[in-house]
């Protein structure tokens, strides 16, 4: 059984009058990707910093591997690795020197293994303010996992990111994973999650509204299912298809949404037959979580 890395239960924030986080808990396990999900304002970056003792919670428990990151930060820095945002470098620092600074702090040999992996071997002499978005991110992401911290929190990971430098990180994180290091992930990319995350929580308006792994999400609420059909003929013009509350058209396809789709997609083929059509593309798809999460927005508002 795999041991319980974070513990929050009953969290709270308050800026002012303001409450940030509404009483959340939630617990990761050893060898997760844990994400959190949300717009901007939900309240995801304040439970990140008091997850990484920057801040202090107004209530509720937090613990990271039995430590209290607002009673105990000094034990921190050995147990987490975290990715901001926006780094603090200086815009001088070469990549060679931050890695061997973050290196010396930790009381560890110099990891440029990691510059190597992350594609960054070539940029050892160049400035932090010379690097391109993709290249500060990756280096952002050696220097948090440079000591092998069994919990690594990144804020908005690749944001910004070319498809190629979100590619490495993503196989990066998974190798994390795989080797035992537990990773939250603070994103609203949905993609992103539904790529990477084992369980997600989705956070609104400061509480946790939905959490379960995303496929256990994208089949909770309406649950329909999409229902892409393109035929030679016009024979799908008339609807009455098996649990189709909705059917819409988007370029040459029928598109259905369906609370029964083996059967919609039976009565769909038989019709096309009969009506000695060709049956030119189908395509059945889960919702996304996408869908899920505009869904328990509108229910939230």
């Amino acid at each position: 059984m795999k041991d319980m890395v974070v513990m929050v239960k009953d969290f709270s924030k308050q800026y002012g009058g303001v409450t940030a986080v509404d009483g959340i808990s939630f617990t990761v396990k050893e060898g997760e990707i844990f994400a959190l999900l949300g717009p901007n304002g939900a309240g995801k970056t304040s439970t990140l910093e008091c997850l990484e003792g920057i801040r202090k919670q107004d209530g509720g428990t937090i613990r990271i591997l039995d430590v209290d990151p607002a009673a105990e930060p000094g034990k921190l820095p050995q147990l987490v690795g975290v990715q901001l945002q926006q780094a603090a470098l200086p815009a001088t620092i070469k990549v060679e020197e931050a890695i061997k600074l973050f290196s010396a702090y930790h009381g560890i040999k110099p990891r440029f293994d990691l510059l190597e992996r992350l594609g960054l071997q070539d940029k050892m002499q160049q400035t932090y303010q010379s690097l391109s978005t993709g290249q500060k991110r990756r280096l952002a992401l050696a220097l948090a996992v440079a000591h092998n911290p069994k919990l690594v929190i990144l804020d908005e990971p690749t944001a910004g990111l070319d498809v190629q430098s979100r590619v490495t990180l993503h196989q990066v994180l998974r190798e994390l994973r795989d080797a035992g290091t537990t990773i939250i992930l603070s994103t609203h990319d949905m993609a992103e999650v539904e790529s990477l995350a084992d369980r997600v929580a989705i956070m609104l308006k400061g509480k946790i509204v939905a959490s379960g792994t995303p496929r256990e999400l994208t089949a909770t609420g309406n649950g329909l299912t999409k229902i892409s059909v393109r035929a030679t003929g016009q024979s799908l013009l008339q609807n009455g298809f098996a649990g189709v509350v909705k059917a819409t058209v988007q370029d040459d396809y029928r598109i259905y949404y369906s609370s029964d789709p083996g059967a919609a997609v039976c009565e769909i083929i038989a019709r096309i037959n009969e009506a000695g059509e060709e049956l030119e593309d189908l395509r059945v798809e889960r919702p996304s979580l996408e869908e899920r999460f505009l869904e328990l927005t509108q229910e939230v508002h």
